[in-house]
């Protein structure tokens, strides 16, 4: 079969989005599928068709996040190039004007097409100064999502919100992680030496965008309080965005490394005895998977990955309270070093039950089943049956 999916973020661009993305493009080639990619095209790029699929199209800066960009709209060019290759189904990943433009040509061609919520923008309005808006965006993504056929999210509590939001036909996608890359063994005791880190000392780190929404304040008021304690101790950031030159001005100990990727990003996740991960706006947030395989103890707040896999107490801790809470639970970890190596086994050994390849399995199976039904927007869809994948009711 043949799928397309679209989106306004792909690799090299390293985020939670493009790298499921890509782990799902290479999962479905690997079954035997055409997978087409639909993507903005990068400042050095021009727009148009490549040899593998991909079709590149007009985008632009986002003006509050320069780093990342975002397609314009695009349905001539997008019903040109399906009417030449016809996909089967299609996976709209990002819920801007490229994605709405997709559906839009999908539904003119007949053909079957699925959104995907990864990222609650609604709840990003209030961290870029822009409360007043969020529910314009809320009423976008709630009509972006209903002329769907099925919108896949990665948590019962996504698939609950959604349901809420009058869109009754969410289906649960779970996620896995690459246990192969993301490994223990992977820890570098010259990396910890390249930190300025002594012997036994603690190295704490969070991975993500360095960005407004990430809640990173948080964290440093965390390690701050960890260092009453561990003066010897060193947070690490990994990752890049808005907020990197502004922090490293004000907190010149804290080692800004920028973004890693592949092993050099498990060997420095590896490399740390304990992850902070403030975030209140997740959808989901891989690095809590990849922390968990890691063999690195955390502490997040309950939402997304972390609500659906860490167990509080046994992987690290889940908080569900207030930013005190996060801080108290940074500090006992912090100084509790047999907890945390229980932890780092817990943790790896429930990621070790996950499988990436049954995952592909069930969105093959999700993307095929809306291709053998007529396509209606506004009917409920009796989709496959699936070992995990599932509908919410």
């Amino acid at each position: 079969m043949r799928y397309a999916i679209v989106t306004d973020t792909y690799p090299p661009e390293v985020n939670g989005v493009a790298l499921t993305l890509q782990s799902y493009a290479d999962g479905l080639r690997q079954r035997g599928h055409a997978v087409d990619i639909v993507r903005p095209a990068r400042p050095d790029e021009s727009t148009g068709t490549d040899a593998d699929g991909t079709l590149r199209v007009r985008g632009m800066r986002l003006p509050l996040y320069r780093a990342l960009r975002m397609a314009l709209p695009a349905g001539t060019p997008l019903r040109r190039h399906w009417r030449r290759q016809r996909p089967d189904a299609i996976y709209v990943a990002t819920e801007g004007l490229l994605g709405a433009s997709a559906i839009r040509a999908a539904r003119a061609l007949g053909i079957p097409v699925v959104t995907a919520l990864h990222t609650r923008f609604d709840l990003y309005m209030a961290d870029y100064g822009l409360r007043a808006l969020e529910p314009v965006a809320l009423a976008w993504m709630r009509r972006f999502h209903a002329s769907a056929d099925a919108t896949v999210v990665a948590t019962r509590a996504l698939a609950a919100w959604l349901d809420a939001q009058g869109i009754r036909r969410p289906v649960i996608l779970p996620r896995a992680v690459d246990c192969a890359r993301f490994d223990p063994a992977r820890r570098d005791p010259a990396l910890r030496e390249a930190w300025g880190l002594a012997p036994g000392a603690l190295a704490v780190i969070h991975i993500g965008r360095v960005a407004a929404e990430k809640n990173l304040d948080l964290a440093i008021r965390a390690f701050r309080a960890l260092q009453q304690t561990q003066p010897d101790a060193r947070m690490v950031f990994v990752g890049d965005g808005p907020l990197r030159a502004p922090l490293q001005r004000a907190h010149p100990d804290i080692l800004f490394v920028g973004t890693r990727r592949g092993r050099n990003l498990a060997r420095h996740l590896a490399s740390a005895d304990l992850f902070l991960f403030p975030s209140r706006s997740e959808t989901f947030g891989n690095v809590v998977l990849e922390a968990m395989a890691s063999g690195v103890p955390q502490v997040a707040f309950a939402l997304g990955a972390a609500a659906e896999h860490l167990c509080d107490g046994l992987h690290g801790a889940c908080v569900s309270g207030s930013d005190g809470d996060f801080i108290d639970a940074a500090l006992h970890l912090a100084d509790d070093a047999d907890a945390r190596r229980a932890m780092a086994l817990a943790g790896r050994e429930a990621m070790l039950r996950l499988a990436p390849v049954q995952v592909v399995h069930e969105l093959d199976a999700l993307l095929s089943g809306l291709h053998r039904e007529p396509s209606h927007v506004n009917a409920p869809h009796a989709l496959p049956e699936r070992r995990h994948a599932r509908t919410h009711a």
